[in-house]
């Protein structure tokens, strides 16, 4: 496995596995304690009122759970949910074709909600601001618009960059709740839950071992269990202990940290290319071999939250627990010829 497929691998789409690990009542959700709970009573009070949940907005870094509470959300209402993505919304028919399709109380949940085409979102504000849309028939000369009464429905948006979001349609949500990076104690729980479900065998140490290197992120703690797995099965008895767990990930080069190959070799281009910055994004995405908008959305908000890079006005730039982590790492290569980083 090469080392961009290694991230691939560990941030690529949901497969049927996934949905089976997903929660999909309030009860099973680990983390996120008080969004949980403000949904929770949200969708109590809106059923006693025999009401549609209002509009949901679910902000925060990729892998934290939006989809998820999103499905969560219909079961609790007991209607039935509709996904797509903003940027497979080509036209505002496409968008009609789902809105019509919905019966009341429905949940459309769109994820990138961020990446709609402007057509598009502003398509949406009067379906659901007042639940009808306008559908022009024919053109030219001939060309009218017919109103369509929509049944009222939940619109739940998901969005990595919640500022890239108009101002009218950030409005429009009734709700705006954004997800955080998870500790490491409820990312363990979250990996002892998933382990039951695929049969694996775990214990304490391998668990919290897993969940420390899994950068916060419930995805890839559900991925990286299920690649420790396969190493304990080949290379172990097919239990899960810490000493496995370390030995895997050193094999899928995530240390300690879990800073992968591709963070490593982001931190070492600004220290040594760079002399620690600042630098523009363009100019380190070149130098590593990544897209501009994957370092900035995917790489970058692990760093920024482990202290390691800043974002400036002049650019990116090494923080003082960088540099500190490279003298450590050059003098452990010193005693025993380790790796910088």
């Amino acid at each position: 496995m090469t080392k961009r497929s290694i991230r691939e691998e560990l941030n690529r789409p949901e497969t049927e596995l996934d949905a089976r690990l997903r929660p999909s009542r309030f009860d099973e959700f680990v983390g996120q304690r008080k969004v949980r709970e403000r949904l929770e009573l949200f969708v109590e009070a809106a059923r006693r009122r025999g009401d549609v949940l209002e509009h949901v907005l679910l902000s925060g870094p990729p892998g934290l759970g939006k989809t998820t509470l999103a499905g969560i959300l219909a079961e609790a209402m007991g209607v039935s949910l509709r996904a797509t993505q903003g940027p497979v919304i080509d036209k505002p028919a496409d968008l009609a074709g789902l809105l019509t399709g919905l019966e009341r109380g429905d949940v459309l949940f769109i994820d990138e909600i961020h990446r709609l085409q402007k057509s598009v979102e502003e398509y949406l504000y009067s379906a659901m601001e007042e639940f009808v849309i306008d559908i022009m028939i024919d053109q030219g000369a001939n060309a009218r618009s017919v109103r369509l009464t929509l049944p009222p429905f939940t619109l739940i948006g998901a969005t990595t960059r919640v500022g890239l979001l108009s101002a009218p349609l950030r409005s429009r949500f009734g709700m705006n709740c954004r997800l955080d990076y998870y500790p490491a104690e409820e990312l363990e729980a979250i990996v002892r839950r998933s382990a039951a479900i695929l049969g694996v065998e775990v214990d304490e140490g391998g668990a919290r071992e897993i969940a420390r290197r899994s950068r916060g992120t419930p995805r890839i703690a559900n991925n990286l269990l299920r690649r420790v797995r396969d190493y304990a099965q080949i290379k172990g008895d097919g239990r899960i202990t810490k000493i496995v767990a370390d030995a895997a990930l050193r094999m899928l080069e995530i240390d300690e940290d879990g800073l992968d190959e591709m963070d490593k070799r982001v931190l070492a281009s600004l220290l040594f290319r760079f002399k620690g910055g600042p630098v523009g994004l363009n100019s380190l995405a070149v130098s590593v071999g990544e897209e501009p908008d994957t370092l900035e959305e995917v790489i970058e908000p692990f760093l920024i939250q482990e202290g390691l890079l800043k974002r400036t006005a002049q650019g990116r730039q090494a923080t003082e627990r960088c540099w500190e982590r490279f003298r450590a790492r050059r003098e452990a290569e010193n005693s025993n010829q380790g790796r910088l980083f």
